[in-house]
């Protein structure tokens, strides 16, 4: 994902008087490597940021469980915070999803149609 690899940002003013402690051989004796950090591209940044207006179509719980099921969380902690059963909260994900899916394909659809109607018309696609 590409927000987890953009840097940690700094709040202005702080910094340390420290030098740079550079470690010798022997002190890396030992130790676990550190996975190498890869900084995205201005590419890969830039069709991040396309994303983050997907949600814009959508409900607010359905973009909210679009977001938490994005970042890989559990079915059980979605449930608790959007109040639904795992069903319900499956449903209003392949909802939130088939809306997007419709959007981004400039497909003509009737917002006031059923849930499953829209998604069986975005999985027609």
């Amino acid at each position: 994902m590409i927000l987890r690899r953009l840097p940690e940002p700094r709040r202005n003013g702080y910094f340390s008087t420290w030098p740079e402690i550079v470690h010798g051989f022997a002190d890396k004796v030992g130790q676990e490597s550190k996975p190498m950090r890869v900084s995205p591209s201005p590419r890969d940044i830039a069709r991040m940021e396309e994303t983050l207006t997907w949600t814009n179509c959508l409900e607010p719980i359905d973009g909210k469980i679009v977001w938490m099921k994005a970042h890989d969380e559990r079915w059980k902690n979605i449930c608790w915070h959007v109040g639904l059963c795992h069903a319900a909260a499956h449903q209003h994900w392949r909802y939130g999803l088939s809306l997007i899916a419709l959007t981004l394909n400039k497909q003509p659809f009737n917002r006031k149609l059923p849930i499953l109607e829209v998604i069986k018309l975005a999985r027609s696609l």
